[in-house]
C-alpha cells in the first residue's frame, strides 16, 4: 500500500510538472505573438501622425522622396494577385483531389501524393527563378510590346506554389467523409460522377475551403518568387503584364532604404499591419468552417 501511495504521488508530481510546462510553452507562443502584434500595429499607426488615412488607402502616388504614400496599387495589385492564382489553382487541385481521392487505384495514389507533397518543400527562390528565366521571356515574346513581368506571371508562379496545399488538404477532407454517403447516392441510381460532384464535394466544401483558405494565406504573404517576377513598379498595373508591386515585394524592396522611426518606414509597418490583419481574417474563416464541418 506504501508503494502504491508512493508511485501515485511520483505520478502527480510529474502531470503537474507537465502541466507546467505545457501552460508555460503556451503562454510563451501567445506572449510573442501578441508582442509581435502589438509592436508591428504600434510602428504602424504611427504613419497617420504624418499621413491621412484617405491618402494611405485611396491614394496612387507612392513617392517617398515627396513624403507621398499612397499604398492603393499596392492593395489592388496584392488582392487581384491573390484572386487571380487562386482561381488558376483550384480547378486543378479539385480535379486531382477528386482523382486522388476517389479514382486513382492505391498503387498510383502512393506514388502521386509523396510526390506531391515535395512541390511544398521547394524554396519560392527556386519558383521565382525559373519564372524569371523561362516564364517571362516566354510571355514576352507571346506578348510582342511588353517585358513579361507583371500579375500574370507572379499568378502563375502562385498557382503552382499553392496548388500542393489545396489539393492535399482537399483530399483529406474528400477521403474523411463517411462512405455511406457514396453509397447511399449509388443505391439511388446516380452514376459515380453525380455522386462525385452532387454529393461528395458538397459534403467536403468545408475542407476544400479550408485548403483554399490556406492556399490563398500562403499567396498572400508569398515574397521573394513575386518579388522576381512582378517588376516592382510602385504603380496600378493597368494590364497583367504591366510591372507592377504588391505589399509584400513593397516592404521587401522599401525596408533597407528607411530610418527607422520615419514616416517611410512607419508606412511599411502599416503595410505589414495590412497584411497581418488579413492573415488574421483568413485564420478565422478557417475556424469558422471547421466549426460548420462538426456541426454538419
Amino acid at each position: 500500500m506504501t508503494n502504491q501511495t508512493q508511485w501515485s504521488r511520483t505520478q502527480k508530481r510529474k502531470e503537474s510538472l507537465m502541466r507546467l510546462l505545457f501552460t508555460g510553452s503556451a503562454s510563451l507562443v501567445s506572449l510573442v505573438i501578441f508582442s509581435l502584434i502589438l509592436f508591428v500595429g504600434y510602428q504602424g499607426v504611427q504613419t497617420f501622425r504624418n499621413i491621412p488615412a484617405g491618402e494611405f488607402f485611396l491614394s496612387t502616388d507612392w513617392t517617398p522622396s515627396q513624403n507621398r504614400f499612397g499604398a492603393l496599387p499596392f492593395l489592388c495589385s496584392t488582392f487581384l494577385l491573390t484572386l487571380l492564382s487562386v482561381a488558376l489553382a483550384v480547378p486543378l487541385a479539385l480535379s486531382g483531389a477528386v482523382f486522388l481521392a476517389k479514382i486513382a487505384p492505391r498503387a498510383v495514389r502512393e506514388m502521386l501524393r509523396p510526390a506531391i507533397d515535395l512541390f511544398v518543400g521547394i524554396p519560392s527562390v527556386v519558383y521565382g527563378l525559373i519564372g524569371m528565366t523561362v516564364l517571362v521571356p516566354l510571355l514576352a515574346k507571346l506578348f510582342p510590346g511588353t517585358v513579361g513581368y507583371g500579375i500574370l506571371p507572379a499568378a502563375l508562379i502562385l498557382a503552382v506554389m499553392i496548388l500542393p496545399t489545396i489539393l492535399s488538404v482537399s483530399e483529406d477532407a474528400i477521403r474523411s467523409l463517411p462512405q455511406r454517403l457514396e453509397e447511399a447516392s449509388l443505391a439511388l441510381g446516380a452514376t459515380r460522377w453525380q455522386t462525385i460532384r452532387r454529393v461528395l464535394i458538397p459534403a467536403a466544401a468545408p475542407g476544400i475551403l479550408t485548403g483554399i483558405i490556406l492556399g490563398m494565406g500562403r499567396a498572400i504573404g508569398e515574397t521573394m518568387a513575386v518579388y522576381m517576377v512582378i517588376g516592382n513598379s510602385p504603380q496600378m498595373p493597368k494590364s497583367l503584364l504591366d510591372s507592377t508591386t504588391v505589399l509584400t515585394t513593397a516592404i521587401v524592396k522599401d525596408m533597407p532604404s528607411t530610418f527607422y522611426g520615419t514616416a517611410w518606414n512607419n508606412a511599411l509597418y502599416l503595410m505589414a499591419l495590412v497584411l497581418l490583419f488579413i492573415s488574421l481574417l483568413l485564420i478565422l474563416i478557417i475556424r469558422m468552417a471547421a466549426k460548420r464541418s462538426e456541426l454538419s
